[in-house]
């Protein structure tokens, strides 16, 4: 187990390409902490300005991001200290096979779309919403998002054509725009696209495309629409699949 003064470090809850995430305390006031920490030991010039990026744009004041305490250095690379609210992704919630009711699942999504329109607000795009990025505690109903690590300041970007396996982001949930193969500038489009991606899932219990192929999926969000939602879950009413469907169009060739 990683050892970082003045933290004890409890249990590895994450890992990422990138990243190591572990749960723990701050030993001078008994704190509970998550820690974000750079994978390699000697990371890039690059890695490192991302990281400090990262930490700026999570001091933002907004109520539903998780707050950043602190940016500290750890040998060669850096940490971010971040608070633990007690909650869990929603993607670990659907792993457990924990059931929701339609009308928790209709709050969070309502909840995680204000949160999207407070980060908007401060002219970031986050770039990988997916229900591993948004953080429930159910008893105290406290509902966040997570991860800057590929966000930018609000621009008109366009991003260079890259090899699917390559791309940034969750390939599951990513925008047609944000795979670098469409004739337009990435904007907060972008997030919506992933959000109603999002959506699809926690309300019918699979992705919008599945593939295990990286290439198939990229095809599938820049030239395929997927089943009505209501289709999959027939209890989901047809406004909500619609209002789901029209998220999913804001990627789309008009």
């Amino acid at each position: 187990m990683i050892n970082i003064p003045n933290y004890q470090i409890t249990q590895q809850i994450y890992e990422s390409a990138n990243s190591l995430v572990y749960q723990g305390v701050r030993k001078q006031d008994n704190q509970p902490v998550i820690l974000k920490v750079l994978k390699e030991d000697y990371p890039t010039q690059e890695e490192l300005t991302r990281y400090r990026q990262e930490y700026d744009i999570t001091r933002y004041d907004v109520d539903g991001v998780v707050k950043a305490y602190d940016l500290e250095k750890y040998q060669n690379t850096l940490v971010i200290i971040l608070e633990d609210f007690g909650g869990k992704s929603l993607k670990m919630w659907q792993d457990e096979q924990h059931i929701f009711t339609f009308n928790e699942l209709l709050t969070f999504a309502i909840r995680a779309t204000e949160i999207l329109g407070q980060i908007h607000g401060q002219n970031i795009i986050h770039k990988d919403i997916n229900p591993s990025n948004i953080i429930l505690n159910p008893t105290s109903g406290v509902l966040k998002i997570i991860d800057f690590g590929i966000s930018t300041q609000f621009s008109k970007q366009h991003l260079a054509l890259k090899n699917p396996e390559a791309l940034e982001g969750t390939l599951a949930y990513m925008s047609p725009e944000q795979t670098g193969r469409m004739n337009r500038a990435l904007d907060y489009h972008t997030d919506f696209y992933s959000l109603g991606a999002t959506f699809y899932e926690l309300f019918t219990g699979k992705v919008p495309f599945e593939s295990t192929d990286a290439m198939e999926l990229v095809h599938c969000h820049i030239a395929k629409q997927p089943m009505p939602p209501h289709q999959i879950n027939p209890e989901l009413p047809i406004a909500i699949s619609n209002i789901i469907l029209k998220l999913l169009c804001t990627g789309q060739k008009s």
